[in-house]
């Protein structure tokens, strides 16, 4: 009897899609190209870190921030090193990571919110020693993201945030994590990607926007005139359609210092035709 994982592998046109792509493109084609496509581990991940590095240049910065809030056993952690090696070679910019877990897991739920009938105490507990002998520059910051993140600043001296991925699961976690935005609004690009792990889910977690990351999503929006978490509209254009596109945000600061600085092309003209 052939299992649904082992169907899922014959069968899931996306996932033999991509894992063709990536060995043809990872023979022929450069890093910012294979993002694209799709061709390559993580293209979420990397799209976000290319992105947020191009804008922090663009605007002046040798430096830029990448956060992990919900590193789990760390593979996550360990991509992102991979894509910012691969951006740093692209466009000579440091890039700092940093991660953020309780280290144990996940905790208590608070209430309905936080989805108890899907989420369980304990879920995706880090062997901690394990992975800081196999990260090569990560800072893993580890408690109760409520505790750990208002001192952040003060501890690390980040470079400007410009790249963020989310996956703590939990309504109550991800609200403390949005906090960044309030607690270090002035260490955060005018614009930064971010990209949410637990908004489309499947049919027994039924995401919806009273309860879970959508629901954290739309009260910041809600609480927030002069910054807004915004759906990234433009990735309909890529290539190959994934589902990463429909998980990516983007969070403005209208009111940040060079919100308004021009960043686009320096030319673009459409003269009369002949």
């Amino acid at each position: 009897m052939i299992n649904n994982s082992i169907a899922k592998l014959m069968l899931g046109r996306h996932s033999v899609r991509r894992k063709v792509r990536q060995i043809i493109a990872k023979k022929f084609f450069p890093y910012d190209i294979r993002i694209g496509y799709g061709a390559i581990d993580r293209p979420h991940y990397g799209y976000c870190v290319l992105q947020a590095a191009k804008l922090a240049k663009s605007l002046g910065h040798k430096k830029v921030s990448v956060i992990e809030f919900g590193v789990a056993g760390g593979n996550g952690l360990i991509n992102l090193e991979m894509h910012a090696r691969e951006v740093e070679k692209l466009l000579d910019i440091h890039i700092q990571i940093f991660g953020f877990d309780t280290g144990g897991g996940l905790p208590l739920p608070k209430d309905y919110r936080d989805l108890p009938y899907y989420w369980k105490p304990g879920f995706f507990a880090m062997d901690v020693e394990k992975l800081r002998e196999k990260l090569t520059r990560s800072e893993l910051i580890l408690g109760d993201v409520a505790e750990t993140l208002p001192s952040f600043l003060q501890k690390y001296t980040p470079a400007p945030v410009g790249a963020v991925f989310m996956d703590l699961d939990f309504y109550s976690s991800t609200k403390h994590a949005l906090n960044l935005f309030d607690l270090h609004r002035t260490r955060v690009l005018p614009r930064a990607f971010i990209y949410f792990d637990d908004i489309i889910g499947n049919s027994t977690v039924l995401y919806n926007e009273y309860t879970g990351v959508l629901l954290a999503i739309n009260e910041f929006n809600s609480n927030h005139s002069e910054q807004k978490l915004c759906k990234a509209t433009h990735l309909v254009t890529l290539p190959y359609q994934e589902t990463w596109g429909h998980q990516i945000y983007i969070y403005h600061d209208f009111m940040a210092a060079d919100y308004c600085k021009f960043v686009s092309e320096d030319e673009t003209q459409l003269p009369l035709n002949p």
